[in-house]
């Protein structure tokens, strides 16, 4: 939600480490006599000491009492540029100030942003794993990945073409993509940034990151007019949050009147069929109409995907996360006997009717989410170009190297803070595993790989200490 907090607040240095019922506990327990409770007493004061001995108090602190021990350490190491050093000494986070000027020497580097910037060009919302990453880091940043760049410079040579050489090895640029890979390898991440990239570039973009709300939820009747069902619910959302300003530019060009349909929880309107939009109106004004009006809400959405395809003024792009909803079943079924229900597929809805086809000439990019599975689909999908379906790849050697030394530059893994296990809990086993799978690949192709990666393994299983595992991950 835009109104939430992308990131915790992080905690100020001049803030408790734990609470006082904890510390009262331990302060109970210790003896005049114990070497261990009269040195902790004196160095209880210094905030070197308190990171030092973090280690050792985590145990009777608890988790909360970790989280603003790392919040405090990340608030006192915030001005130490120095810190933020990547792998092989390469800078950790990039200089370059947008994701236009991006290049390949960005790449296995991390950007900032800003979570006031990021809820204004992306107000419809922002992928889950994005957010579960911003929180878990306490920072807002995101990988720069060779896959994103090949995915926007894919559209900015549709767009402006004389920019690019003629003779540069690129591939054939495609105006539709349906990326598709593994599960959590940043499909729903690298959609989100190509529609930030494409309006900062002032481009009008449809942003669905929930399609599968489209097929579940609400209401639904069945249109006798269209034979489509319609779910005015979905209809009513406001795609005036980033595009008002295009959307007041841009007249309308089709003027027929708007069939009306039931509206959401009451019905038909009464005397009133369809509606019509007034001379000189604007695409704006078709949205304002689908806004108030609920009759005619999935009417506008239908009417709205016909407009974008004759704008001509500005560069469209649809984008649709959770597209892989969009080729099963939904939620809705329709009673065929008393006793039995028919299942109502996802093309027989009115709006992903009208969205789903990439038959067409306009740029358009569709996201499968594996975390909504509805199982495995075919590789030829109805309404898909052929050839339109990209896998997104997971991280690569270079990238993994780079998270790990993010993770461990902001203590999300850090072996002097926290106890084995709970460290392993969090993000050291996906690297572990990773590097198995690395391992075997190498072992295949039988190179000597296999054995350097190996010892990484056993490093990071051995607990060692930071600098040993920073080794390994260079190595």
């Amino acid at each position: 939600r835009a109104d939430s907090p992308i990131i915790p607040p992080l905690i100020s240095s001049q803030s408790k480490l734990y609470s006082s019922k904890n510390a009262k506990a331990s302060h109970g327990k210790s003896k005049k006599g114990d070497p261990k409770s009269k040195t902790k007493s004196k160095t209880g004061g210094s905030s070197s000491s308190v990171a030092s001995s973090t280690g050792d108090d985590f145990d009777s602190a608890g988790a909360d009492d970790f989280e603003a021990a790392r919040a405090r350490r990340l608030v006192e190491d915030e001005n130490d540029p120095s810190l933020d050093v990547g792998p092989n000494g390469r800078p950790l986070f990039t200089s370059t100030p947008s994701l236009s000027l991006l290049t390949r020497k960005d790449c296995c580097s991390y950007m900032k942003f800003s979570e006031k910037g990021l809820n204004q060009v992306l107000p419809e919302g922002l992928p889950t794993g994005m957010v579960t990453e911003f929180k878990e880091s306490m920072r807002p940043a995101l990988l720069v990945r060779q896959s994103f760049l090949d995915l926007r410079d894919n559209f900015r040579r549709i767009v402006d073409p004389p920019t690019w050489s003629s003779n540069a090895k690129a591939p054939k640029a495609r105006k539709q993509i349906v990326l598709d890979g593994p599960v959590s390898c940043g499909k729903s991440i690298a959609l989100a940034m190509l529609v930030h990239w494409a309006r900062d570039e002032g481009w009008l973009v449809l942003y669905a990151p929930r399609g599968r709300e489209w097929t579940h939820g609400g209401c639904f009747y069945k249109n006798s007019e269209t034979g489509f069902w319609d779910t005015p619910i979905q209809a009513e959302n406001d795609f005036l949050k980033y595009n008002e300003s295009r959307l007041l530019q841009l007249p309308c060009q089709i003027f027929d009147p708007i069939r009306l349909g039931e509206g959401a929880g009451v019905g038909f309107m009464k005397g009133v069929e369809s509606m019509a939009l007034p001379e000189g109106a604007t695409l704006y004004d078709l949205v304002q109409m689908g806004i108030k009006y609920t009759h005619a809400a999935v009417g506008v959405v239908v009417r709205l995907r016909k407009e974008l395809s004759l704008v001509k003024d500005v560069p469209v792009l649809i984008a649709i996360d959770q597209y892989n909803n969009w080729f099963t079943f939904s939620e809705y079924e329709e009673p065929v006997t008393v006793r039995s229900c028919r299942p109502i597929h996802a093309r027989e809805l009115a709006m992903v009717n009208a969205f789903r086809s990439m038959m067409h000439e306009d740029m358009m990019v569709g996201a499968f989410s594996h975390s909504t599975a509805v199982g495995k689909l075919r590789l030829d999908l109805p309404d898909v170009p052929v050839g339109a379906r990209v896998n997104m790849p997971r991280y690569s050697p270079d990238e993994a190297a780079t998270v790990c030394h993010y993770y461990v530059r902001f203590a999300y893994v850090d072996f002097s803070l926290v106890d084995y296990m709970r460290a392993f809990s969090r993000v050291t086993w996906f690297v572990v595993n990773l590097l198995h799978t690395l391992q075997a690949k190498a072992c295949k192709k039988g190179s000597i790989l296999g054995g350097k990666l190996e010892k990484s393994v056993l490093l990071i299983q051995r607990k060692r200490s930071r600098d040993e595992m920073v080794t390994s991950f260079d190595a």
